[in-house]
């Protein structure tokens, strides 16, 4: 079973940060000429490798991105025992575990469509302009991380982009003196899974920070991927006095350069962050998950302007749209423009005859198994949207603190996962 883990440590190697695929894709062009299937990469670098003549019933997906949080990463794999974690950097096990299961399936010679998708981790878009096609009834989508759950549904979300441009220059009346102030090395997280956790957002703790001592806002920057809980935070401000740090990773140092002139933002940016609701909203009870939640990610200073990134996630279509229209007015009552992009659905829990048979296959590995939702995106939504017939179910192996420098991801789980991938494959064929 140790093929999969170098099949994994391999791919690590090859660089895969959201927005680069031509490495990747030479990479499954010779893997798939090595194995006598056809590679199909259409305009959006998504990748389909199948036999030229198929009779597959199964379609196995994964996407090929990973989380990087600095650019051009390549994981560098630490193995402690049974655990695989990277050096400074996420390990990019989502979705890199299922790549290698994939891939492992092909030098086998099975018989199936297998379907790498791009950049997921920023929008979904390989997922959202696919133009491949799928003829396989039933899809084995790899991207779960929890080893015995069987997603059958999943939240919808929406990417918020609000932009303040209200800017002005100031004499500096009351002498005051600038101060840089900073936050790292925070815990991090998904922010789907991972939201219900408290798990310190570094932008609101800076934002307090800021509004306590009264002070004004020449610069700040923070935050590193639109689906991630912020870790580093950085601001330039004006104080009558030295800010008391709110938290303890805070660090507050004073700039020894004085200035005659202030060229300060709009005090309404630094509002909205301390008065804004980030987190979890609601809990499904029923299906014993996060409802509906929103996380203020990334906070970026321009020439002249403010950006600020939210990603809105639901387990309903309509209270998304109700969660997004909130935000809007919110954002818009403090000077903000709004856009949104990277909209993708909820996927409605559906139990079916494949689902069931994954469920009783599994049990036969791990009697602990179960049908279950994630507050997380997973593009089997729009699969479903897109082919409304075919059935989906996901799993995958427990994988712990995805998109932040503490992902690691248990061996052991990685082989009993495909063990259950084999078996689904053995009485499906």
């Amino acid at each position: 079973m140790s093929q999969i883990i170098d099949i994994f440590k391999e791919i690590t190697s090859i660089p895969r940060c959201s927005g680069t695929h031509t490495p990747f894709i030479n990479y499954m062009k010779e893997i798939s000429s090595k194995a006598g299937f056809i590679c199909i990469v259409d305009e959006f670098n998504n990748i389909l490798i199948k036999k030229e003549i198929s009779n597959a019933k199964l379609v196995f997906q994964s996407h090929y991105d990973i989380v990087c949080l600095s650019d051009n990463c390549v994981p560098i794999i630490v193995q402690n025992a049974d655990i695989l974690s990277a050096e400074n950097s996420t390990l990019g096990s989502d979705n890199g575990i299922g790549c290698a299961y994939m891939i492992q399936l092909i030098l086998d010679g099975v018989d199936a469509e297998y379907l790498f998708t791009s950049d997921e981790e920023i929008g979904l878009i390989g997922a959202n302009n696919l133009a491949l096609e799928l003829k396989a009834p039933y899809m084995l989508n790899l991207d779960s991380e929890e080893e015995a759950g069987i997603c059958i549904g999943c939240a919808g979300g929406v990417d918020i982009f609000a932009t303040n441009s209200n800017k002005k220059i100031i004499p500096n009346d009351e002498n005051l003196d600038l101060y840089e102030v900073s936050i790292s090395k925070l815990q991090g997280g998904h922010s789907g899974v991972d939201i219900d956790k408290n798990i310190p957002n570094g932008i609101k703790l800076l934002a307090q920070t800021i509004k306590d001592a009264d002070a004004k806002l020449l610069d700040i920057n923070g935050g590193e991927r639109i689906n991630s809980i912020p870790v580093n935070v950085k601001a330039i401000i004006a104080s009558k006095q030295m800010p008391i740090a709110s938290h303890e990773n805070i660090t507050i140092t004073k700039i020894d350069t004085k200035s005659e002139h202030l060229n300060i933002y709009d005090e309404k940016i630094i509002d909205f962050i301390a008065s804004f609701k980030n987190g979890v909203r609601s809990l499904n009870k029923d299906l014993g998950v996060v409802q509906n939640s929103i996380n203020l990610a990334i906070i970026k200073t321009s020439l002249d302007e403010i950006k600020i990134e939210l990603s809105a996630r639901s387990m309903a279509n309509d209270e998304l749209a109700q969660l997004k229209d909130e935000t809007i007015k919110m954002l818009e009552e403090h000077n903000f423009t709004v856009t949104t992009d990277g909209k993708y659905p909820a996927w409605k829990p559906d139990i079916n005859e494949f689902t069931n048979k994954v469920l009783e296959i599994y049990k036969e590995v791990n009697p602990k198994a179960s049908l279950e939702a994630i507050h997380a995106g997973l593009e089997c939504a729009i699969f479903k949207d897109k082919y409304p017939d075919i059935k989906v179910a996901s799993i995958g192996p427990s994988i712990e603190f995805p998109h932040s420098k503490k992902e690691r991801v248990s061996i052991t789980s990685v082989e009993n996962v495909f063990k259950v991938v084999q078996k689904i494959v053995k009485e499906m064929s």
